[in-house]
């Protein structure tokens, strides 16, 4: 990766995946793109930015051209529980967006990464160890296009020689922005409701397990898989990733070795539990570590640890 366009640039992925890139390449070579919401002061003033729409396919370009973009990342989405809300229009973003991308990366030969998901399995997936390579038959619409990308992707890749790229994120914990709209929203919501309230009303019920990782090997795993040796990867846009797997009660109870008058009830979301009960509870992520290396630094509680200590300083003082 040289020249960079993070799509998206707002969200929460990209919001850390801006300075963290700016960071490790040139700042000027990374371009932060935004549709409406806005963008952190510090992602402002550290490097290039532009308001555009990655429905807008022509603009998109302009901005390509522009910067000499070699490498898109696509991290537009309408998420897993927002996208029941609206079907079509979920489809029509997570879709075009996608499409726009990949018919610009065709034209300057460049490299695409588009984030996939733990979405894109369903009910008939194995549960336990999910398989690299298994039945996909998700039951939302976010998770339907996380599938049909990943096939895009690969579809590009092998008839136009777009160097396509992806990891199958599980859910993503951030000490810096909130979720918006997705189903494992309550493994961040619950460590900021720890710190302001002790307190916390979770929307999944009590053995709800799903796989999980902290935003920071969030950011290590596109990376690493963004600059690993294209002739050792097998599979390309679907890497399974994870760090760790928990339940609401694993996750309460790591926080209370931290705080011990730490309290939790329950007031279940039927979308959201019935989305949560069609996902994995746990992803074999033995393909990415064979093909690129994959290793993660955060478990449980490594993770819980440093959000608290964060999280205290910045809302407490």
């Amino acid at each position: 990766m040289k020249n960079i366009l993070i799509l998206g640039a707002a969200g929460q992925i990209g919001s850390e995946l801006v300075p963290y890139l700016r960071k490790i390449y040139n700042p000027s070579s990374v371009v932060a793109a935004y549709r409406s919401t806005p963008l952190t002061d510090e992602i402002m003033q550290g490097g290039p930015c532009e308001k555009m729409d990655a429905m807008e396919a022509e603009k998109m370009y302009a901005v390509v051209k522009k910067y000499n973009i070699d490498t898109i990342i696509n991290l537009v989405a309408v998420l897993s529980a927002k996208g029941e809300a609206n079907p079509p229009l979920a489809w029509k973003i997570n879709m075009d967006s996608m499409l726009n991308t990949l018919e610009i990366m065709k034209e300057v030969k460049g490299a695409v990464f588009t984030p996939s998901s733990i979405g894109a399995f369903g009910p008939t997936t194995p549960m336990d160890n999910t398989p690299q390579d298994t039945l996909m038959r998700p039951t939302t619409v976010y998770g339907i296009s996380k599938v049909a990308a990943e096939l895009l992707g690969d579809y590009y890749h092998i008839k136009f020689g777009v160097d396509t790229r992806g990891l199958r994120y599980p859910g993503i914990i951030s000490n810096v922005t909130l979720p918006g709209g997705g189903t494992t929203d309550y493994a961040v919501e619950i460590y900021y409701e720890a710190v302001k309230n002790h307190r916390y009303t979770c929307n999944l019920g009590a053995g709800t397990f799903l796989d999980m990782m902290y935003m920071p090997d969030a950011l290590r795993a596109l990376v690493e898989l963004m600059e690993a040796d294209p002739s050792k990867l097998k599979h390309r846009n679907c890497f399974n990733v994870s760090a760790m797997s928990f339940d609401p009660e694993m996750i309460a109870a790591a926080i209370r070795v931290h705080m011990p008058d730490f309290k939790m009830e329950y007031q279940v979301d039927p979308v959201k539990q019935a989305i949560a009960n069609s996902w994995p509870n746990s992803m074999d992520h033995s393909a990415a570590q064979e093909e690129w290396g994959w290793k993660p630094e955060y478990d449980l509680k490594s993770m819980t640890a440093d959000m608290l200590n964060i999280l205290s300083k910045r809302l407490l003082g």
